[in-house]
């Protein structure tokens, strides 16, 4: 799932690990094998396609998320399971140091959606992919660019039960400002057409390895171990 030809940057077509580390704590909770678009100084495109198999949180009793009411949603224990990704494919983009990604969606027949940007920590690379935080809150951006706030029930909760504190939801706040001024002086990448971008159909689905979530370390020391453990076979 790594890179180990060079170190920062990702070649195309190469499948990395875009994850989500769980609020208020340390652990990884979400996990989407991807494929890499492009990765250059100013953004890294990848893709998640169909039927990824993926890691995403729970209940405890297996209840998804999403159906638990918001007043226990964040309180009542997790655990995380397996899954796949489900209907159309979703293209990730993010820029370094932008405290969100913006993906674009859409329906059957390559029709397109929208663009979502996700509130999130920026992202921290590691040999093996790229890791976040998510921050509850999220836009939604329409082709005639128009847009609406998306989640602020889910962000207003979790500042109630304490997943974040009053500097950290300013922060984000902030960040969700500065996307809009984003959006409004229709930059990149929303003036960019990835809308009508596809991937290349001799890619691969990226498996889900069984160390998904290892802590994420740097490249030069995956690629030291790498050449040792070469060199201890060769020896044997």
């Amino acid at each position: 799932m790594t890179d180990t030809a060079t170190i920062g940057r990702w070649a195309p077509g190469t499948q990395i690990l875009w994850r989500y580390r769980q609020n208020a704590a340390d652990h990884v909770h979400i996990c989407r094998p991807v494929t890499v678009v492009q990765d250059t100084d100013e953004l890294l495109a990848a893709w998640l396609a169909p039927g990824t198999p993926c890691v995403k949180p729970v209940l405890s009793d297996g209840t998804p998320v999403h159906h638990e009411p918001l007043s226990t949603r964040y309180t009542k224990p997790r655990t995380v399971v397996r899954d796949r990704w489900y209907g159309m494919g979703v293209l990730k983009l993010a820029r370094p140091g932008d405290p969100w990604s913006v993906w674009l969606w859409w329906e059957r027949g390559w029709r397109f959606q929208s663009w979502y940007v996700n509130l999130e920590e920026p992202r921290t690379r590691w040999a093996g992919g790229v890791d976040s935080e998510d921050h509850f809150l999220d836009i939604d951006v329409y082709p005639d660019r128009t847009w609406r706030w998306r989640d602020e029930d889910e962000f207003a909760q979790a500042q109630q039960d304490g997943l974040m504190d009053p500097g950290q939801a300013r922060r984000v706040r902030e960040a969700g400002r500065a996307a809009l001024e984003l959006i409004g002086a229709w930059g990149t990448p929303f003036k960019d057409g990835w809308e009508h971008w596809r991937p290349d159909p001799a890619w691969q689905v990226p498996e889900l390895p069984a160390d998904w979530d290892r802590p994420p370390a740097p490249a030069w020391a995956e690629r030291e171990q790498l050449r040792t453990g070469a060199a201890d076979r060769d020896a044997r």
